[in-house]
Formats: C-alpha cells, structure tokens, sequence
C-alpha cells in the first residue's frame, strides 16, 4: 500500500465515526439531552488531548480560542445531537454535508474569496437536493431538526472560516484541543440551566457516549488532521462526504429507517453538489477541456471541441512552451473554430 492510499485509509476513519454519531445518539443516549451530550463529547476528549499537547494559548488565542470553541463545538455539537433525536441520521447528516456551500458563502462575505460560476452552480444543485430530502421526508423530518441540522452548518462555517482567517500559532491537534476545552466549559452551564440535573444513564448511554468521545471525537479528529498533514485539503474534503453514506446505512440496517426514491435523490443531488463544488474537480474539469480544445480560454464556460495540443492560447507542447509556428497553428485553428463549429 501507497503512503497516500494508507493516508486515505486512516483519513476515512474520521467521517465513517462521525457518520455513526446519529445513530448512536438514537438509539444509546438519553433523549433530549442535546447539551450534556456536547458537553460529555467535548469537555474529556479536549483534555486529553490538551494533556498530550502541554501547550496553552497566549496572547489574544484566549479570546480566539473561546470564539472558535463556542462556534465549532458548543454549537456545533448541542446542534447536531439537537437534529440527531428528531431527524433520520441520513436526511440529518446529508444537510451537514452542504458545510462547503456555506463556507464558500461565508467567505465570499468575510474573506472576500469570489466563487466560480462552477462552484455557485454546485450550490445551487446542493440547496435543492436538501429541499428535496426535507419536503419529501414525510413525518419523521420534524422542523425543529431540520432547524438544528442548518444551524449546525452555519456555524461550523463560520468557525472554519475564521480559523481560516486566523492563522494558528500552533499546531491543528492543539488548537482543537484549545477549542474542545472552551466549548466544553461553556456548555456545563447551559447542560445545567437548560436541562437541569443530568440524566440518568445505563449501561448503554455509557457505551453510546465512551464511543462518542474517545471514537468520535479523539480518534475521529487525530485521523482527520493526519489525513490534512498528507493528503491534498481537497482530497480530504471528498472524503468526508462517506459521511452521510454511513450515516444513512446505518439508519436503515440498525435504525429501521424507511429509505424512499426521493431520499436518495436528495441524496444524490446533495453529494454531487459537494464534489462538483471541490476545487480538485474543478480543475481536472478545466485541464480536461484544454487538452480537448487548444481555443479553451480558461475563464470561458465551454470549449469548442477542436482537437489539439495545448492549454489555452499559450499552447504547451510535451517539448515545452511552443514555439511561434505551434502558436501560429493554434491561432489559425482557433480564428477558424467557428467554422469548425458549423461544419461537424
């Protein structure tokens, strides 16, 4: 095995665990407890790993670290175990999977990142398909999950884009380790004020939430930044889109849960969204369509078809650069390309 197939290997450890999250928390933990599900996620796996790093913020990461902490785990977690009680864990985890959409729409606002025409069209394929899945899911979509699912993304975008926008002093285990922490002791309070004394558990509540923390969460992340330290970001990306395949196998081999057209269709359209939206994509897209066309400007929609060597209009020949007569050549075919086009 190739270090980069053992690095996806272990890279899809991360999604396939986080896929079991829905089902997990369904059927083991205490129902309506979102928060002191968080918090029991959060708070030990983030010191356990803040003890296997030894490193504190300093400076202005204590306020970063808290921001982060609330956005990426107080509510992202309480949020998600939110939609996982009162949606089925495929419709629930393939909403979270419109997270790249929301990010590119979140930094088109905060980093001023301007998306493609390829990338804002994939959105729109992945906002339908989670219209569809939502209309389409009967009873057992309830509102207040579909709430909790969408606001979830929301901010674990915004978290994701300010890390983006905050580079980290440190390394990704210890600042997770910094967030886990922070989001953890916020929501102690909040499990306390809002959901009163903690519920009481049995032997497979303790099994649902050893499998959360220590799974979940410390393996899931480890394996998931390991995957980012040797892996393309986009390559990682599409892996965490077995997600929601997990998530949904799992809901109906041990959940029961009915599996109708219409959900995979949703399904479907929300997947292909994400993975036509990945950059990787769109470039082997536009290299494609240079090799095709030697006319293929890359900032133009189509390609004319014409066979011929180059990239663009600065043909590049196996030899290199081309020379004038190769450019000349491809200046000719592409000033005749309309011809071309209307005598196939």
């Amino acid at each position: 095995m190739t270090p980069q197939a053992r690095a996806s290997v272990i890279t899809l450890v991360a999604p396939a665990a986080w896929g079991s999250t829905y089902i997990v928390a369904g059927q083991l933990l205490p129902a309506d407890h979102p928060l002191y599900a968080a918090l029991i996620r959060a708070l030990p796996a983030g010191l356990v790993l803040l003890a296997l790093r030894r490193k504190l913020p300093t400076g202005v990461w204590w306020f970063r670290a808290a921001l982060l902490g609330l956005l990426n785990f107080t509510a992202f977690f309480s949020l998600v175990f939110l939609a996982a009680f009162h949606l089925p864990g495929g419709v629930a985890s393939t909403i979270t999977a419109t997270s790249p959409i929301v990010v590119m729409a979140l930094a088109w606002i905060l980093l001023r990142e301007t998306p493609g025409w390829s990338r804002a069209a994939a959105s729109i394929v992945g906002l339908v398909g989670v219209a569809v899945l939502v209309l389409n899911g009967g009873s057992s979509v309830e509102p207040v999950g579909v709430l909790a699912a969408v606001g979830s993304v929301v901010a674990a975008a915004l978290g994701f884009v300010l890390i983006k926008r905050w580079p980290a002093p440190v390394d990704m285990v210890t600042l997770v380790s910094w967030q886990l922490v922070a989001g953890g002791l916020a929501l102690l309070p909040l499990a306390l004020v809002f959901e009163g004394r903690p519920p009481p558990v049995g032997a497979g509540s303790i099994a649902g939430l050893l499998w959360m923390s220590i799974v979940g969460t410390i393996g899931a992340y480890l394996c998931w930044f390991h995957g980012l330290t040797h892996l393309p970001a986009g390559t990682v990306a599409l892996i965490g889109l077995v997600n929601p395949v997990v998530a949904t196998a799992l809901g109906v081999i041990i959940g029961g849960e009915e599996f109708r057209y219409t959900t995979a269709m949703g399904m479907a359209l929300v997947l292909g969204g994400a993975l036509a939206g990945q950059p990787a994509i769109g470039r082997l897209v536009t290299r494609r369509r240079a090799t095709i066309d030697p006319c293929c400007d890359d900032d133009l929609p189509t390609c004319s078809g014409i066979p011929g060597e180059g990239i663009g209009r600065s043909a590049v020949g196996p030899q290199g650069p081309a020379g004038p007569a190769e450019t000349g050549r491809v200046e000719e075919l592409c000033s005749s390309a309309p011809a071309a086009r209307a005598h196939p």
